[in-house]
């Protein structure tokens, strides 16, 4: 079994600020610059997703290191806190297949790799593609972002 994350709740104990430069400090500020409340489990879910750099999450992943973690927290709440977080502007939501979504800490215009049948999604390097002639807009609207992903698979 895995040990604990660092600064993850244990128990019913939240990791103590120790100064202003602390990563859960810093957290807490970047949830209410947010507009979302620092709640207990927000900073425990957030210290997970976010204490690890970028990367792609599916929320049955995050329950699963939160369990590994004793974060006491349903796999509801977990979904919705990656959707409060993705509302927020601190993730990014990709739609893989119809009942596959990933959560991206990396919220920047970038484009994705997927391996089929491994489940596997990984950043295409921002000089690897660009996207060109896109369709006319209907009036009144505008293009908010071009999410790609390239379906990979093992060759035989």
């Amino acid at each position: 079994m895995d040990a604990p994350v660092p600064g993850a709740i244990v128990g019913s104990h939240i990791p103590q600020e120790s100064s202003r430069g602390c990563p859960v400090h810093q957290l807490r500020e970047q949830l209410r610059h947010a507009g979302l409340r620092p709640t207990r489990q927000r900073i425990s879910l957030g210290w997970l997703l976010f204490a690890k750099g970028d990367r792609h999450v599916t929320a049955e992943m995050l329950y699963e290191e939160a369990t590994r973690a004793r974060v006491p927290v349903s796999l509801a709440t977990v979904y919705n806190t990656l959707h409060q977080f993705t509302e927020a502007g601190l993730l990014r939501e990709l739609a893989v297949d119809g009942s596959k979504t990933y959560f991206d800490t990396n919220v920047s215009d970038h484009h994705h790799f997927f391996v089929e049948g491994e489940d596997d999604l990984f950043d295409i390097p921002n000089s690897g593609l660009s996207v060109e002639k896109l369709p006319e807009v209907p009036d009144g609207m505008e293009v908010a972002r071009v999410d790609v992903i390239v379906r990979l698979r093992r060759k035989p």
